[in-house]
Formats: C-alpha cells, sequence, structure tokens
C-alpha cells in the first residue's frame, strides 16, 4: 500500500502571488500543444495551417476549453446547485471543470476557425487531435499533485491513501491511469495514425472513440462525485458522457472511410 506524497498545491510564491500547480499544468499542456504542432507545420503534415494559425488556434481554444469546461461542469454535474447560486458560476478558483463540456468549447471554436478560413473542420480537427492527449495528461497529472479525484477503494499492491479523502482506505490512483491511458497511449495511438495519409476525419473520429473508451473504462476504477453517485445501470456521469463520444467516433470513422485519403 502507498501514501499519497501529499504536494503541496502551490508551485510558487510571488509576494501575494501564489502559482497552483493545477494551473501550471494547464499552461505546461498548451505549451505542448504549440511545440508539437509547430513540428507537425515545419514537416508539412498540412498546407492549410500556418504557424500564426497555430497561435490563433491555441489561443481561441483556450477560452473554449474554460468556458466550455466550466459550463459542462455547471449543467452535467451540479446544476441544480448553481441555479440556487448563480455567481458561484464565476468562482472558477474553487475548482469544478468537465472535460466533456471543454471538448464541446473547443469544438465550437475550431467551426468558427474553420468557417474563417474557408476549411473544413475536419482539416483544422484532424490537424490539432493530434496534438492534444499530452495536455490531457498534463492535467491529470495535476489532479494527482492535488490529491484529488481519487480512485475507489482498491487491493491492488498499487493502491494508494489519499488523506485528501478524509479515510485511511487505499484506493486506485485513477489520476495515473488517466495520464497513462488519455495521456501517453492515445497521443501515441493518434500520432502514429496521423503520420500516413488518412481520409479525412478519421483522425478525429479516433481520438473521440479512443478518449471514450479509455475514459469508460477507467471510471471502473474513479470514485464517482459524492454529490451525484453512480447514475442508470450503474454508470457514472463520466461513463454516460463517454458513451456518445465513442458513438460518434465510430460512426466518423465509416463514413470517412468512404473518403479518399489526403
Amino acid at each position: 500500500m502507498l501514501h499519497h506524497p501529499e504536494f503541496d498545491p502551490i508551485a510558487l510564491s510571488i509576494g501575494p502571488v501564489a502559482i497552483h500547480w493545477y494551473g501550471l499544468m494547464y499552461l505546461v499542456g498548451f505549451a505542448l500543444v504549440y511545440v508539437l504542432g509547430q513540428w507537425r507545420l515545419t514537416r508539412g503534415h498540412t498546407s492549410a495551417l500556418t504557424p500564426r494559425d497555430l497561435e490563433d488556434l491555441i489561443f481561441y481554444s483556450v477560452l473554449g476549453v474554460v468556458l466550455g469546461g466550466r459550463l459542462g461542469y455547471v449543467l452535467f454535474y451540479k446544476l441544480d446547485y448553481f441555479l440556487a447560486h448563480p455567481l458561484h458560476v464565476f468562482y472558477l478558483w474553487e475548482g469544478g471543470m468537465s472535460f466533456h463540456g471543454g471538448l464541446i468549447g473547443v469544438i465550437v471554436v475550431l467551426m468558427l476557425f474553420a468557417r474563417k478560413k474557408g476549411l473544413s473542420f475536419f482539416t483544422v480537427s484532424d490537424f490539432l487531435a493530434p496534438l492534444i492527449p499530452l495536455g490531457l495528461g498534463a492535467g491529470r497529472l495535476g489532479n494527482f499533485i492535488n490529491g484529488e479525484l481519487w480512485g475507489r477503494p482498491s487491493d491492488v499492491p498499487w493502491a494508494m491513501v489519499f488523506p485528501q479523502s478524509g479515510t485511511d482506505v487505499a484506493r486506485h490512483p485513477s489520476q495515473l491511469y488517466e495520464l497513462g491511458l488519455e495521456g501517453i497511449v492515445l497521443f501515441a495511438l493518434l500520432w502514429w495514425f496521423s503520420s500516413k495519409p488518412r481520409p479525412t476525419g478519421q483522425v478525429s473520429a479516433l481520438f473521440l472513440i479512443g478518449y471514450g473508451a479509455f475514459r469508460f473504462l477507467v471510471e471502473y476504477t474513479r470514485e464517482p462525485d459524492d454529490f451525484l453517485g453512480l447514475l442508470a445501470a450503474g454508470l457514472s456521469m463520466g461513463q454516460w458522457l463517454s458513451l456518445p463520444m465513442i458513438a460518434a467516433g465510430i460512426a466518423l470513422f465509416w463514413f470517412s472511410a468512404k473518403k479518399p485519403s489526403r
């Protein structure tokens, strides 16, 4: 049995300004997207986008992640609470973000960006999709450092006690599972798959299938939100939100297979 190291959530303090690890992981994530995106551009993975386009995409995607992630959390997880306390929607420092909401926010950003540039939505999303997983992994590392989103009780040899949970029960380190699957494995899969010409939309489809499937599986080891618990069919909210992703990804992969490779 292992014990969580109980890291100080504040990475650096400069006078009254405190830089938290979780916020720092967001910056690391977007930095990775930028570096990997520049690498792909210099190697001719697309002629439709320029380095300046990549910078604009990242800037607006940050807004999409933050606004979509927060609104998704409000709507999917704690709508009754925020209807009773509407001003708390803006209390971002108290935490509360939804990946699925952030994904919707980024999709809206990509739709607007593609329309402005006169490009196909999937031309843009296929380029961006392989860059995202390592950023997601950085976010899960931030969750682990904070000792939040811990797993369900377990007796596996690597089970870990999270004092932040208020108990001495050993649990799955589900944040690290997500780091490994949604971050590293999904990145390797998409990076390999996108290294060769594929029909437009297939890279995006594989991202939806891969993330949705990995998230669905990891949710079996992740402690459900105490204010929600398990929902219909014994599934968590994260699992129910992942199912449409998987279905949409399978449909997109099948339809895009009929298109010529780019």
